[in-house]
């Protein structure tokens, strides 16, 4: 390790260079000359102290840039080691999402391509299992320089999260709370689900009775449930609540609130084949909008929050890496369908 330092110290004759940039230029310089190897430990911040004089301060500051380029990793109660050999990593990105649906694909794809061309980005999926979650972030903490995820609402969630440091991490899409001040971008649920059937009130009440399709345990948030059941009562709305769309099913003269895209195309179908007009027949809502929407049966009416406008700002977080808490609204978009 006697050479590592020795690579440190030469970088203090070359102008410009502060400490910090000796520190991990030195490193980078190790590895290119094979001094350093992928497997190798690192001297801890302490040796480093003693060895090379800087402040902790300005140790700790190294390490966690060489972190962040995808370089080095933290092994929880181990020390740091060198991950990667190819010193010119970018930044990495550990993105965590739901499942690789038409929403959360619509992200990534802002979302990547947004990010400068030397930005990797790693895609992992939990598929709303806390255990899964749990693995993945585990997993990861340490490895990456930046951490942009989609929670999932669970008792253990914060818990998962706090070994993450607040500083490179993005909670996306839900808000689920967690210790200290993070950075998110997030939608709404309650309120906005409440103002939608609100707007929507004269359409709804034109039909017999209003269906929402909610299975119990699913990803769909908790708070939707809350408003949709807040509103009937409030506007004396005749109602049922049912697990899932089963085909064949559609009935004229109810309004469709489907949640769940796969039974949305499924009663569509249906419609078609039983000659039932949208909108005229039957009334439809469907929550995420999404580009087919707009256009199948004549277009479909949804509210959604601006997904392409949550990549962006994610991306300005990762790229800037300055704190952000926001919450996109949520947009109603009438079609013929309601």
């Amino acid at each position: 390790m006697r050479n590592v330092f020795e690579k440190i110290q030469e970088l203090e004759v070359i102008p410009g260079y502060s400490k910090h940039e000796q520190l991990v230029q030195g490193f980078i310089n190790s590895i290119d000359a094979k001094i350093l190897v992928k497997g190798d430990q690192l001297p801890s911040v302490n040796v480093m102290i003693r060895e090379t004089g800087f402040a902790r301060e300005t140790i700790v500051k190294g390490y966690k840039e060489l972190i962040e380029r995808g370089i080095i990793e933290s092994k929880r109660g181990m020390g740091y080691y060198i991950s990667n050999i190819d010193t010119g990593q970018p930044v990495k990105v550990a993105l965590i999402l739901y499942a690789f649906d038409s929403i959360q694909e619509t992200f990534y794809n802002a979302f990547r391509d947004l990010l400068v061309p030397d930005v990797q980005v790693d895609v992992f999926f939990h598929h709303q299992n806390i255990d899964t979650f749990e693995s993945i972030i585990n997993n990861i903490s340490g490895k990456y320089g930046m951490y942009v995820v989609t929670p999932m609402p669970h008792p253990r969630t914060a818990g998962i999260l706090k070994v993450l440091p607040v500083h490179k991490f993005l909670m996306i899409d839900r808000f689920e709370p967690v210790a200290g001040d993070f950075s998110y971008v997030t939608q709404e649920f309650e309120a906005s689900s409440y103002q939608v059937f609100v707007e929507l009130l004269d359409r709804i009440r034109s039909f017999e009775e209003m269906i929402f399709f909610s299975r119990p345990n699913s990803d769909l948030p908790v708070e939707i449930m809350k408003a949709f059941k807040r509103f009937v009562k409030d506007h004396d709305i005749k109602y049922q609540v049912k697990k899932e769309y089963l085909p064949g099913s559609v009935e004229k003269g109810k309004v469709y609130f489907i949640c769940n895209d796969r039974q949305l195309w499924t009663m569509l179908k249906d419609c078609t084949t039983q000659g039932i007009k949208p909108g005229e027949e039957v009334g439809i809502l469907s929550q995420d909008d999404d580009p087919i929407k707009e256009f199948i049966c004549d277009g479909i009416t949804t509210y959604s929050t601006d997904f392409q406008l949550m990549a962006q700002k994610a991306a300005q977080f990762v790229l800037g890496q300055e704190k952000i808490q926001e919450v996109i609204p949520t947009v109603l978009k009438r079609r013929s369908s309601l």
